[in-house]
Order: structure tokens, then C-alpha cells, then sequence
């Protein structure tokens, strides 16, 4: 059984709108049929005429095709929304009010009470919800979380975890059409950086280890002239339990491409893990050895190897990555059309995931704005 989707935003122009697409289209395992893919019509109809979507099921609001998708007999069973961060709230409550099970990339919303009110909504209508963190979905970062979970490296004392860029470095580096709107508060919010790249990191860290944040101590800075919102961060953290991290993100990192990379710190052992080069984890023993474990081979735990689509030597990377979300994503949303689904089945970031990020954006805001202070939970 194919599922049918739908898809709000990723219109002409759009890199993630094709990213999503492209990732869902790994496994064949849902058909796009609709779309409200940019404000501008003659954009939606020339990129669903491109995609093969029938015209009467591109629509001119996502509004429109909620309401219309959900009277219909053989309407989507998901909608996958790729807007700027300011409309993502609007987007994903018109689709759940409409029982329709979302997709949304990151960050959720702009702010915890859109957060909270989208996780509320989703648990109201018994819908589910995926945030695409992407990262969480590489093998080795599912092996990293396996590790740390079964104690290999004892008790996590300290996390180390960055995340720079060299994209926004300078006045002349305007990023096209993505770096505009994260550039614009209006757009993205009361942050850039932070929003974008720490979300990630606080995610990544929290899927890895399973640490729960206390408080938090953040810098944001606004480095390049004329900017308004963030473009170098760096934050403190301590966590329930005694365990302290530092997160740095930055846009302004030149020869940094995405660079984001998590250093975990037991007191028998310590994991290294690099995005940029997924194949393969780092494992350091108390006692100084050192093992270099690969995706595809039997060390990998069976949970994280499940997710493998290439032998060893074979590379997979950010698409795989994706597509391993929406792998666990769509199994649970057939299974809810069947009557078997369980929350145990869920191995992708949720609407709750996803309110942790903002929660954590906002405390760092708190942080920053008076004068790079604690701030509790």
C-alpha cells in the first residue's frame, strides 16, 4: 500500500521542497498527488505540471487544501510543509485541525506557544507529527545513541558539539533566496543562527545521549555589519544529572561547509561523531584503545543496521538520512490506517522533539539578552 502525500512550500527556487521529495522517493513508499507549493499560483501549476500532479488537486492555499484534502475520499494521508520557520505554525495547525498527519522541517515554530500548542493539537487529534532533524536519521549517529543507551562509555560527563558554516561569512555573502528570509526576522524569527543550526545541535545531542537540559548560559552574536539577527553562538548547558556540554554554532566559520560534529565524554570511554563523515564513529575505551566501527558491518547494532539501504564501501549520506525518518515516519502512519500502530514503533523526531528546540532557542534568547546569564528550564 502507497501513501499519498501532499506538500506545502517547495515550489521553483526551493532546495529542501526537492530534498523532501527526493528523500521519500528513496524508498517508493508514498506518491506526492497534491500541492500548495508557493504563494504565487503560476508557480504551483508550472511545478505541479513538472511533478505530474493533476491541476485540480494544486491549490492556491494551503488553507484551501486542507479543507479540500480532508473531504476527500482519496485524500493524503500526510502533508509535508517546507515554508519559511514564521509560517510553519499557521501551516501544520490547519492540517492537523483538518486530521491530516504532518511533516514539518525545522524548527517547529518562532515560538514555545506555538510549539506547545501544535504538540497539544497533535495529541488531541491522535495524529503524528515528524520534524525533520535529518541527522538523527544516519546510521551511525542511531549506533552512537545505542551505545551510550547500553553504557559502553559509562556515565556521560561532559558533550561537547558545533556546528559552524562558512555560507553567511561576510556583507557580500547573501545566501540566495535561503539565506534571505533566515537573515529576515520577520521571516525567521527573533534568531538565525541559532534557530537553524542550534536546533540541530540541541536535538542531535539529546537523541544521542538522552540528557535533559537544567539550564542554559548563551552568546549570540551578530558579527557581519549590518545584520540584525544572529550569525555566531556559543552556550553553555547543564544538564539533570550534573553533566555540562558547550554547543557552538556559527555561519561566519570560513572552510566550514556543515560541519556539525558531537564529541561525547564518559568515564569509561568516548564516542566522536561527524556528519560530514557518516560511514563511520569513533570509539575510545578508558583504557586508550581506540575502534573505528563502519556503517554496514556487523558491529553496527541491529536497530541502527536496519536502517542501511548499501553495503559497506558504498557511501550513503544526507538523503539516506532523511529518508530513514520518513521510513519510521510512513510505517507508523500505515500502521495507524491499519489499527496496529504503537508508540514504540516511533523512531523519528516528534512535535515534542521538535518543541524541545524551541524551548531551548527561547532560554538561550532569555540568556543572551541579559547579559549572557543563567537561565533555568
Amino acid at each position: 500500500m502507497r501513501l499519498k502525500y501532499g506538500m506545502v512550500g517547495g515550489g521553483a527556487g526551493s532546495f529542501i521542497g526537492g530534498a523532501h521529495r527526493r528523500s521519500i522517493n528513496l524508498d517508493g513508499e508514498a506518491v506526492l498527488v497534491a500541492g500548495s507549493f508557493s504563494r504565487d499560483y503560476e508557480n504551483t501549476l508550472a511545478t505541479g505540471r513538472e511533478l505530474g500532479i493533476a491541476e485540480d488537486r494544486l491549490y492556491k492555499s494551503y488553507a484551501g487544501m486542507a479543507k479540500a484534502e480532508a473531504q476527500r475520499e482519496d485524500g493524503i494521508d500526510f502533508v509535508v510543509v517546507v515554508t519559511p520557520n514564521h509560517t510553519h505554525y499557521a501551516i501544520c495547525k490547519a492540517f492537523l485541525e483538518a486530521g491530516i498527519h504532518v511533516s514539518c522541517d525545522k524548527p517547529l515554530a518562532v515560538n514555545t506557544g506555538q510549539a506547545f500548542e501544535l504538540e497539544r493539537l497533535a495529541r488531541e487529534k491522535d495524529l503524528l507529527f515528524l520534524v525533520t532533524y535529518t541527522y538523527a536519521g544516519h546510521v551511525t549517529a542511531k549506533y552512537a545513541a545505542d551505545l551510550i543507551k547500553s553504557g559502553q562509555i559509562g556515565q556521560v560527563r561532559t558533550v561537547m558539539a558545533e556546528y559552524p558554516q562558512g555560507w553567511l561569512a561576510d556583507v557580500d555573502s547573501g545566501g540566495g533566496k535561503q539565506g534571505e528570509w533566515r537573515r529576515d526576522p520577520a521571516q525567521s524569527g527573533n534568531t538565525n543562527c541559532l534557530g537553524d543550526l542550534g536546533t540541530h545541535v540541541e536535538n542531535i545531542v539529546a537523541t544521542m545521549t538522552g540528557l535533559k537540559i537544567k539550564r542554559v548560559l548563551a552568546k549570540m552574536d551578530v558579527v557581519v555589519p549590518g545584520r540584525v539577527l544572529d550569525d555566531n553562538d556559543f552556550v553553555m548547558v547543564e544538564y539533570e544529572g550534573g553533566a555540562t556540554g558547550l554547543y557552538w554554532t556559527s555561519q561566519i566559520a570560513i572552510g566550514h561547509d556543515n560541519s556539525l560534529r558531537v564529541r561525547v565524554y564518559g568515564d569509561e570511554g568516548t564516542i566522536l561523531w561527524f556528519q560530514e563523515e557518516p560511514e563511520k564513529i569513533t570509539v575510545i575505551r578508558k583504557d586508550g584503545s581506540l575502534t573505528e566501527q563502519h556503517r554496514g558491518y556487523p558491529a553496527i547494532t541491529p536497530g541502527a543496521a536496519a536502517y542501511s539501504r548499501l553495503p559497506s564501501g558504498h557511501p550513503e549520506g544526507w538523503f539516506e538520512a532523511m529518508a530513514n525518518l520518513y521510513a519510521s515516519f510512513i510505517k507508523c502512519v500505515k500502521a495507524k490506517k491499519e489499527g496496529t500502530f504503537s508508540r514504540g514503533m516511533i523512531d523519528f523526531p516528534t512535535v515534542e522533539d521538535g518543541a524541545e528546540g524551541i524551548r531551548f532557542v527561547e532560554a538561550c534568547l532569555e540568556s543572551s539578552r541579559n547579559g549572557n546569564v543563567w537561565v533555568e528550564y
